[in-house]
């Protein structure tokens, strides 16, 4: 009887496990800021690719309806990665919070938040559907943030 007890612990405590999908929160002290950034290009790429075989599973007939989810999920999940990175690693941890008297490093706050707030937008509009179009959106605003962070100009 202690067994199954014990076996029924395991299966509730494993159901309800949340995967951290961040760096993690301690802090650390171990960061990769590129690392992260070029996570977010490859997930991406995983999207423009999901989009494309959505669109292509859709127009042919009759329709590979499994395949078809299959890909949604995934442009999804990968979206939802990316809404990760930008809150719980750049928000959450490395964009720090700036005085507002600090004129010159406040206007980069600023920047650096409203880019991230794009990235999150533009995430959420690839999950809701399959405009091509976002993916350059998208791309082309990691890309300022990352100017924008990097202080690379």
């Amino acid at each position: 009887m202690r067994t199954l007890g014990l076996i029924i612990l395991v299966i509730v405590l494993g159901g309800t496990y949340n995967k951290a999908t961040a760096h993690c929160e301690i802090p650390c002290g171990i960061y990769g800021d590129s690392v992260r950034i070029a996570l977010i290009y490859e997930h991406i790429a995983t999207i423009e690719k999901s989009i494309d075989q959505i669109r292509e599973l859709s127009s042919k007939d009759p329709v590979d309806y499994n395949q078809l989810v299959r890909w949604v999920m995934n442009k999804e999940e990968h979206a939802v990665k990316i809404q990760d990175i930008a809150a719980k690693y750049f928000l959450h941890q490395r964009i720090k919070i700036i005085d507002p008297s600090d004129t010159e490093a406040y206007g980069e706050y600023i920047k650096q938040l409203t880019l991230m707030h794009k990235i999150q937008v533009y995430a959420m509009k690839l999950k809701q559907g399959t405009e091509v179009g976002l993916v350059s959106v998208i791309r082309d605003t990691v890309h300022e943030f990352e100017h924008a962070y990097f202080g690379k100009h």
